[in-house]
């Protein structure tokens, strides 16, 4: 049954879900669209393209994965498999964690936690992209956000805003 998959495989994917379900994007994409051929590439970009426009966290891209899957019994079952498996190892081991404060090994697994959720993130941005099909102008509209991001202190709304009017003008 499908919903057993989905669950089962987005059980899996928790454990390992550093940076949260965006660091994730790749291996969802491997399983979902690659592996089992639930979804095809365009329509996995969407998914993550709704979740990211609509307010509440990224783990909504999941949710969307599941409802597109197996309907609302699969948007539940992905959602639950996705928050469920790794909240019970955290809170039964959080005690313990805390206890090691301050021990050279916990400090090295904290700092190497965080690279890895970065390049996570940044593969499931260039998995998006690809996906996207970028054209020169679209990247041209990237690198020009990019350096205005970081130069300026633009409410990042505006280059929501801009990068909508470029759309709908047809110009990326």
């Amino acid at each position: 049954m499908i919903v057993v998959e989905l669950f089962l495989e987005f059980a899996l994917l928790s454990f390992v879900a550093f940076g949260g379900a965006t660091a994730l994007l790749p291996e969802m994409h491997r399983v979902v669209v690659e592996n089992h051929h639930w979804l095809d590439d365009q329509t996995f970009t969407h998914l993550y393209a709704i979740a990211q426009a609509a307010p509440g966290p990224n783990v909504l891209v999941v949710t969307l994965i599941g409802w597109e899957i197996g309907g609302l019994l699969g948007a539940l079952a992905s959602t639950v498999a996705m928050c469920l498996p790794m909240s019970v190892l955290i809170y039964l081991l959080i005690d313990r964690w805390e206890s090691f404060a301050g021990k050279r090994w916990q400090k090295a697994i904290s700092l190497g936690v965080a690279p890895l959720a970065v390049g996570l993130i940044f593969s499931g941005a260039t998995l998006i992209a690809q996906a996207a099909a970028f054209g020169w102008t679209t990247w041209l509209l990237v690198a020009a956000t990019v350096v205005a991001n970081l130069r300026t202190k633009l409410h990042p709304l505006w280059f929501i805003g801009v990068g909508a009017g470029l759309g709908l003008l047809g110009l990326v």
